[in-house]
C-alpha cells in the first residue's frame, strides 16, 4: 500500500508539472499584452521606455524559461506572486477570497446528489420496468443531456424574472446559492442515479444474493448488507471523480450567476491575461484532481476487503 501511494504521488507530481508547463506556454502565446491592460483605457501618454520599464518590473522581459523557473520556484514556497491587473494584490489573497464560495457550491451540490441519487437509483433498480424506473431513467437522461449554461439561463428566467422567488445573480443572501447549486446538482444526480441503478441491477441476479435469500435473509437486509456494500465500490469511485469534475463546472455556473468564486476568478483572469492568477489556479486545480483521484482509489480498496491495492 505504501509503495502504491508513493508511486501515485510521484505520478501526480509529474502530471502537475506538465500541466504547469503547458499552461505557462498557452498563456504566453495568447493574443494580447498584459502591459497595455495595466495602462488602462489608453488615454495615458506613455513612452516606449516606460513600457519597457514596466516589463522589467514584472519580469516580462526575461526569457520564457527563466520566467517559468522564477514562477515555479516561488510557487513551491507558497508565493503565488501578485496580480497583474489588481496592482499590489497578492494572488493568494484573491484565491482565498474566492475559495469559500466555490467550496460551498461543490459541497452543497455533491451532498444533494448523494441524498437524491442513491435512493432513487436503488428504487429504480429494485422496481425495474415499472413507472418508477421509467420516470427516473427519463429524468436521468434529461439531466445528463441538458447543458449547464442553458439550464442556468432557464432557471433565471423562470424563478428570478418571472416568479421573482430567487435572485438572478450574486450572493446577497443564502438564497443566492439555490439556483447555482440546483444547476450543478442536476447533472450529478443524473449521473450518480444511473450508476447506482446499473450497479444494483448487475448485483441482484448474482449467486451470493440468491444464496442469501435462500437462507431466509430478509429482502431489506439482502439489499443493504449484500447488494449495496458491493455496489458502493463503483458509486464511491464515481463520486470521487465527479467531485474533481465539479470544479470545472463551477466556471460556467459562477460566470452565469456572477458569483465571486474561483471559477469566475479564473475566467476573468484569462480574459485579462492575468498570468499569475491563471497559472496558480490551474496548478491548484491539477493538485486537487490528483489528490481526489488518489483518495478515491484508497477508499475504493477500503470499502470491500476483497479489493486491495497491490503493494
Amino acid at each position: 500500500m505504501t509503495r502504491y501511494v508513493l508511486v501515485r504521488m510521484m505520478q501526480g507530481v509529474v502530471v502537475v508539472f506538465l500541466i504547469s508547463v503547458i499552461t505557462f506556454i498557452i498563456m504566453r502565446v495568447m493574443p494580447g499584452d498584459p502591459v497595455y491592460l495595466l495602462l488602462g483605457d489608453g488615454n495615458i501618454q506613455i513612452t516606449e521606455e516606460q513600457i519597457q520599464q514596466i516589463r522589467t518590473n514584472w519580469g516580462l522581459d526575461r526569457p520564457l524559461y527563466e520566467q517559468y523557473l522564477v514562477w515555479a520556484g516561488n510557487l513551491l514556497t507558497g508565493d503565488f506572486g501578485e496580480s497583474l491587473v489588481r496592482r499590489g494584490v497578492p494572488v493568494r489573497q484573491m484565491i482565498m477570497e474566492a475559495v469559500p464560495v466555490t467550496a460551498l457550491l461543490n459541497l452543497y451540490a455533491i451532498t444533494a446528489a448523494i441524498l437524491f441519487a442513491l435512493p432513487l437509483g436503488i428504487a429504480s433498480a429494485v422496481r425495474k420496468n415499472t413507472w418508477v424506473d421509467y420516470t427516473t431513467s427519463f429524468f436521468s437522461a434529461l439531466g445528463i443531456a441538458t447543458p449547464n449554461f442553458w439550464l442556468s439561463l432557464m432557471l433565471i428566467v423562470v424563478f428570478a424574472q418571472y416568479l421573482r422567488w430567487l435572485p438572478p445573480f450574486g450572493l446577497r443572501s443564502w438564497q443566492g446559492y439555490i439556483l447555482p447549486v440546483a444547476v450543478m446538482a442536476t447533472e450529478e444526480i443524473a449521473v450518480l442515479l444511473r450508476m447506482t441503478r446499473g450497479a444494483v441491477l448487475e448485483l441482484l441476479p448474482q449467486d451470493f444474493v440468491r444464496t442469501a435469500r435462500a437462507k431466509g435473509v430478509s429482502g431489506q437486509r439482502v439489499l443493504w448488507r449484500h447488494v449495496m456494500s458491493n455496489a458502493m465500490i463503483a458509486v464511491v469511485t464515481l463520486i470521487g471523480y465527479r467531485f474533481a469534475l465539479l470544479l470545472s463546472g463551477t466556471i460556467i455556473v459562477e460566470t452565469v450567476f456572477a458569483l465571486p468564486g474561483v471559477g469566475r476568478l479564473f475566467t476573468d483572469s484569462v480574459m485579462r491575461l492575468d498570468y499569475q492568477v491563471v497559472q496558480s489556479l490551474v496548478v491548484i486545480f491539477a493538485v486537487i484532481v490528483v489528490v481526489a483521484n488518489l483518495i478515491t482509489d484508497l477508499v475504493y480498496s477500503l470499502i470491500d476487503p476483497r479489493v486491495r491495492v497491490s503493494s
